[in-house]
């Protein structure tokens, strides 16, 4: 029997970030707090509402700025000669402009100003602070951000909708995109992969509405999972072997119960020498396989014309010799072509689907693929769904915010017309907290994986000793 430890380079721990927050649990202890400032004179504005004068001198100082600086040094200087030559010449500006403020005020007045000319503005320094997860706006004078779990109203706004119009078309024709009255959607990745969905009048009635879903620079691992009780370690043993032993799987979960997160952290279990082809509308997996080739869709342009679909991409990647292709979410007709896929010789491949429970994900799935077949009947799509998918993993976000592995099912075949679901592994709440925070436990149902034999013929084999549905596997206390 093999125990799997990850270890080596593609299993090295992660950096907290973004990311990290996902799957850590909400402590009940509260944020450490930022160094109190100087009483001020007059009564300070609230923490949800920055004072609108000095927003207000941001801008004014940003629009004398861009009269004054040479334009041609934003592409030749470093950002720290840069940022040097912003400052001080902010520093004159707020002189001439009789601004008062002190030498604090000053530093972090200049910064502002800094981003808001090379940067997102206001929302420059959520971007950089790892402890954030997501951004969410809604209009000018409101901004909230996801930590841990948890999302709280930010300290900081925008001056009206106009600027906050401004940045959001900043964001987007960064990547080459735009968002006007005729196309008033967008749905775009940053330069550093973060996910971003916007949308401005006439769709939104005040104000723009503008989400970003960072992107991690440290994708979690298996160990950084389990050491945040996402899973016990032995059902991080079972995933790791499963996957390595190439069995399919399907990852299942809500909004925001870290899908792709999970997929990033089992494709660790493959193999090195294997030829990865991935597919996504906007690139968020980080594959650490030496041989991966990434596609992504593509919208239409303006004249409606252009666009590439998943399905598109599905069915080209099988023209590419893929010994699995691994797709960031199926949501439609390529869901068909997936499971040709998979049932023709690229066993192990992966993808994730919007469903809260492992049942809910096949009748999805069949739901897509009879979009797409073109007729076919009712028991041959469940018939391929039967034979193409083994494992569904079912992710959850729980009301204290952590997020958890909740199921693991096996599909086992048809029985009849239905297809056949065995739970493998469950979580199973026990109570909450009085601090909100969720207790439970892991356990095996007591029914022998299917797919355990090839796991084993594969070397991939784990203790029996883990199925056995009187033992608790990992306990968690939120």
């Amino acid at each position: 029997m093999v125990r799997f430890r990850f270890s080596g380079s593609n299993a090295a721990l992660a950096d907290e970030s973004a990311d990290t927050q996902d799957w850590v649990a909400t402590s009940p202890e509260k944020l450490p707090e930022a160094e109190a400032a100087p009483p001020p004179s007059k009564p300070a504005a609230s923490p949800a509402e920055p004072k609108f004068d000095l927003l207000d001198a941001k801008l004014r100082v940003h629009a004398r700025l861009i009269d004054e600086i040479d334009l041609s040094l934003l592409d030749k200087l470093d950002e720290t000669d840069l940022k040097s030559q912003v400052t001080n010449l902010v520093r004159e500006i707020v002189r001439e402009e009789r601004i008062a403020m002190n030498s604090a005020e000053m530093a972090e007045f200049a910064s502002s100003v800094y981003d808001e000319m090379t940067g997102l503005g206001p929302i420059e320094p959520l971007l950089k602070d790892e402890s954030v997860s997501d951004i969410l706006i809604n209009g000018y004078q409101q901004v909230y951000v996801e930590r841990k779990g948890e999302l709280e109203l930010a300290n900081v706004r925008f001056l009206d909708n106009d600027h906050l119009l401004r940045i959001v078309n900043r964001i987007v024709a960064a990547v080459g995109r735009r968002v006007d009255e005729s196309q008033p959607l967008v749905d775009a990745r940053l330069l550093d992969g973060s996910r971003v969905n916007a949308a401005i009048s006439p769709i939104a009635v005040d104000g723009p509405l503008v989400s970003i879903r960072k992107f991690s620079k440290s994708p979690l691992t298996l160990e950084k999972l389990v050491s945040y009780r996402a899973m016990p370690q032995e059902v991080a043993d079972f995933l790791f072997g499963a996957v390595r032993a190439r069995t399919t799987t399907l990852i299942s979960g809500g909004t925001g119960s870290g899908k792709t997160t999970l997929l990033n952290a089992l494709s660790v279990a493959i193999s090195p020498k294997e030829r990865l082809i991935t597919i996504e509308d906007a690139a968020e997996l980080q594959l650490q396989q030496p041989h991966v080739a990434r596609m992504e869709t593509r919208p239409p342009n303006i004249e409606g014309k252009g666009e590439i679909r998943q399905r598109e991409l599905v069915k080209n990647a099988l023209r590419m010799r893929p010994d699995r292709v691994i797709l960031g979410e199926v949501r439609s007709g390529e869901a068909f072509d997936m499971l040709q896929a998979m049932n023709t010789g690229h066993e192990g491949s992966m993808a994730t689907i919007h469903a809260n429970n492992p049942r809910e994900a096949i009748s999805r799935l069949e739901q897509m693929v009879a979009m797409a077949s073109m007729g076919m009947s009712q028991d041959s799509i469940r018939g391929q769904i039967a034979s193409a998918v083994q494992l569904i993993v079912q992710a959850q976000r729980l009301s204290d915010g952590s997020r958890r592995v909740v199921s693991i099912g096996e599909i086992t075949g048809m029985e009849g017309s239905v297809v056949q679901l065995q739970e493998l592994f469950v979580f199973n709440r026990l109570h909450t907290e009085s601090d909100g925070r969720v207790v439970g436990e892991f356990r095996a149902t007591g029914l022998r994986p299917k797919c355990l034999d090839e796991m084993q013929r594969r070397g991939c084999g784990v203790p029996m000793s883990m199925f056995d549905p009187n033992r608790v596997l990992g306990h968690s206390h939120g």
